[in-house]
């Protein structure tokens, strides 16, 4: 890399792009934002006007002079409605294509893209030495919905770049990614603590592995900058929770109590199905768990912030978002 890297980031004001800018910035990086509006860009960042993402997108004002592409923009996990189908094609298939074929022509040396865990699956199993299935980057992939799907084609597109000598391809995929700002999953247990439901969680045997926001970000910034050599494809985790640990660990972080009952697992099964939610089942009471000692050994990756800071951080946006 020069001696001042500049760095052309996609989804670069979103939840984990506005975190990777800022983490660039600091290390006196050049950082161009390739946005859809013109106000879309983080402070301190370089922002060029790509437009709406498809296989027609042109990036190539965003990418002159740039050493290393982060890939972070994307159709995220909303269903599989033929729209939703769509987009998923349209933004992380297509426009990936696309972004690529034009990093490659302008001698962009590193390609690093942010993928999804939903590339390996939706779950983890026990062994049979009792241990959790741990998910890692060089497992066969098995996506289960168009999300995961759409992700590995990316992947996979960006690897016949990449095995032409085009550039260098680190692809990372995480599992659930919180922090403030996040509206997801997260976000609806701390509604449910702060409204003070009950969580019939206490009897479930699970384990789901997350990371928090600014570690994620500190791994994809460690992986565009690094000097040397730098490949390959990885899964990254900062913590693990069954989901009741969870629960409760967001509950003090807020200074709440968290009601965890202890609900037969089974029964817990039967009432989603009953009310014809079977994915609520799986996002509560399902596994999923990621090894991340590859990453850690490629890129001398750990995280930044503690994990009982990271919950702190996320429960006070969370607060003040509800005064």
């Amino acid at each position: 890399m020069n001696a001042k890297p500049r760095i052309l980031v996609t989804g670069a004001s979103g939840f984990v792009g506005a975190a990777v800018c800022e983490a660039l910035l600091a290390r006196g990086v050049e950082v161009v934002a390739a946005v859809r509006r013109a106000d879309g860009a983080p402070a301190g960042t370089q922002a060029v006007l790509v437009g709406e993402l498809d296989a027609n997108t042109d990036f190539r004002a965003a990418l002159d002079g740039v050493n290393a592409v982060v890939h972070l923009a994307a159709h995220t996990h909303r269903g599989e409605a033929d729209g939703e189908r769509a987009a998923y094609q349209r933004v992380n298939v297509d426009a990936t294509a696309a972004l690529a074929a034009q990093a490659a022509d302008a001698g962009v040396a590193r390609f690093v893209f942010a993928s999804s865990i939903k590339v390996n699956g939706e779950r983890s199993v026990r062994e049979t030495t009792g241990e959790w299935q741990r998910h890692a980057g060089d497992a066969l992939p098995r996506p289960e919905g168009p999300y995961g799907e759409s992700k590995l084609a990316a992947e996979r597109l960006l690897g016949e770049h990449a095995a032409r000598g085009a550039f260098e391809l680190f692809v990372l995929r995480p599992p659930l990614v919180y922090g403030p700002g996040n509206k997801a999953n997260l976000a609806l247990l701390m509604r449910g603590i702060l409204l003070g439901l009950p969580w019939p969680l206490g009897a479930v045997d699970n384990l789901r592995s997350l990371v928090y926001r600014d570690n994620l970000a500190h791994a994809l910034v460690l992986a565009a900058l690094k000097t040397g050599p730098c490949r390959g494809t990885y899964t990254i985790a900062d913590c693990e929770f069954s989901t009741a640990e969870l629960v409760r660990a967001l509950a003090q972080a807020m200074g709440r109590r968290a009601w965890v009952l202890r609900c037969p697992d089974a029964l817990f099964r039967v009432a989603c199905l009953a009310v014809r939610r079977p994915g609520i089942y799986q996002r509560l009471a399902g596994s999923l768990v990621v090894d991340s000692s590859a990453v850690r050994a490629a890129l001398g990756w750990a995280p930044v912030v503690a994990t009982e800071e990271a919950l702190a951080r996320t429960a006070a946006w969370y607060l003040g978002t509800r005064r």
